[in-house]
């Protein structure tokens, strides 16, 4: 339903308000409906003047929206205004034709007045509880820029495909530490390169969830705090790299706010798709690959097939970070040759991709830390891990399932590396990605640390934990991860 005319990007017409969920222009169509349900209780001689008022401004906002883009929460708004019209009007056809006015007494009116305002009441409260994603200012010293990237494995077959020559193709989008971009420039757009793209991507985790695609129809149209191809930063520091798996049917994208705090604190942040798996994939050439994972219903089974899926996740990652040598090294003529130090490599996910990143990291001496966001550990345990690993997660009990406590502890205690557990009180598994800030504010689907804050803390909780093993900075990392939630820690050898 939403539609938006060239350079109608970041207008001050149309940018959503932080805080209100509504852009300037409906706010004016919402105020401008409550102006004619309030006609009928004001003295006789205001009654014209604000029903013409009222009603021209009403007509010039939706006719603007309908060409930079309306929302469905604003159908709630010009419904009660649609109802009311009728009787607004009235009276102002009478006077001009000279016959005597009837209205209705109070007490038949204000059930209906209070019935259309209700209704246009439906417009912020909607709004509020499926808004257009405001993504928090990073706080770092970079501006952040961002890039898209296909590479294909010529060693690996594409395992979801019965054609043999089909090889395994991944989608990567780059956060980076950029130079502060001129005013005016447009920010990236959310969950994909183009317009369409995103309306794709967001038609088909709508889909994923079982919600009808119009609920989140403003989120494509969503700007993130990066900018396109920004230039890189200037100094000549090179970057560590953070790869990061999302969830089961996840994109690349979901962890937006995240990767662009990590970003301008100077790290360069790799995000897959995992083509077949993530919710839809669009490639180069505008073919779009929908996910073809699903549970069967049988644990035993279901466990099996996560274990497999998680094996490709985790091939392709250290995929990605081959790639990502190849590109910062001497020769590659990119904008990221010389920038890149691969040699302080992490490796990240969220959910399912958080064991990829577990698996990953046991198979690929070349990531010295690990971090999994609420991810149950999927596949086999050993080897054992070596890395420091920091696992984030909500409050776990049997109720939030049974097996996933006991493996988790299992997992982290068999490393040979120092491991932390992190409990981040009021997350709920959508916290620790950018579901918060456009899902409504449900602590069962979202927790209860607000849209603000959710990214915040994990981002926060991450870079304490990058910056102490990646970057060796000295100081208390426990007591830096214990200001965002309940910790325990484990030092090799299992020692609590």
């Amino acid at each position: 339903m939403w539609r938006r005319g060239p350079g109608a990007d970041d207008g001050p017409v149309t940018e959503i308000i932080t805080g209100l969920f509504m852009s300037p222009l409906e706010i004016l169509a919402l105020l401008s409906a409550l102006a004619l349900v309030v006609v009928r209780w004001l003295p006789p001689a205001a009654r014209p003047r604000t029903t013409v008022a009222a009603g021209a401004v009403l007509l010039l906002s939706v006719l603007v929206l309908g060409v930079t883009g309306l929302r469905w929460q604003l159908l709630p708004v010009l419904a009660g205004a649609a109802l009311v019209l009728p009787f607004v009007l009235a009276p102002l056809r009478r006077r001009r034709t000279g016959r005597s006015a009837w209205r209705a007494r109070w007490w038949l009116a204000l059930p209906g007045s209070l019935a259309c305002a209700g209704l246009i009441a439906g417009g912020p409260v909607s709004a509020w509880a499926f808004p257009v994603p405001v993504f928090p200012e990073p706080t770092g010293e970079f501006a952040v820029g961002t890039r898209v990237l296909q590479w294909t494995d010529q060693q690996r077959p594409e395992t979801f495909t019965p054609d043999p020559a089909d090889r395994r193709t991944v989608v990567v989008q780059l956060w980076y530490p950029a130079q502060q971009s001129p005013a005016g420039t447009p920010r990236a757009q959310y969950l994909g390169r183009t317009e369409d793209e995103a309306r794709t991507v967001s038609a088909a985790l709508a889909r994923g969830v079982g919600l009808p695609d119009f609920l989140v129809d403003g989120v494509p149209h969503a700007r993130s705090r990066s900018v396109f191809d920004a230039p890189v930063a200037g100094g000549g520091e090179r970057f560590p790299v953070v790869l990061f798996s999302p969830g089961s049917g996840g994109v690349r994208t979901q962890n937006t706010a995240w990767a662009e705090e990590l970003a301008s604190h100077g790290y360069l942040v790799a995000a897959l798709d995992h083509p077949y798996d993530s919710a839809a994939v669009v490639l180069a050439d505008g073919r779009t690959v929908t996910t073809e994972t699903s549970s069967s219903g049988d644990a035993e089974q279901d466990e099996q097939l996560a274990a497999g899926w998680t094996a490709v996740r985790a091939a392709d990652l250290g995929f990605v970070l081959t790639q990502l040598d190849g590109l910062g090294r001497a020769g590659s003529g990119d904008p990221l040759t010389g920038r890149l130090d691969t040699g302080r490599a992490a490796v990240t996910g969220h959910s399912m991709g958080g064991a990829a990143a577990l698996q990953a990291a046991r198979q690929d001496r070349r990531f010295r830390a690990v971090v999994d966001l609420d991810g149950f550990p999927h596949g086999p345990a050993s080897p054992a891990l070596d890395r420091p690993a920091l696992a984030m997660t909500q409050a776990l009990t049997g109720a939030t399932d049974a097996r996933y406590l006991p493996r988790l502890t299992e997992a982290l205690a068999a490393s040979t590396a120092t491991s932390y557990r992190l409990t981040v009180p009021g997350a709920a598994h959508l916290s620790f990605m950018d579901g918060p800030l456009y899902l409504p504010p449900v602590p069962a689907i979202v927790g209860s640390l607000g849209r603000t804050r959710s990214p915040r803390v994990v981002a926060g909780a991450t870079l304490a934990f990058l910056d102490a093993t990646l970057r060796d900075r000295p100081g208390d990392l426990a007591g830096a991860l214990s200001a965002y939630g309940s910790l325990t820690v484990r030092s090799p050898g299992g020692g609590g």
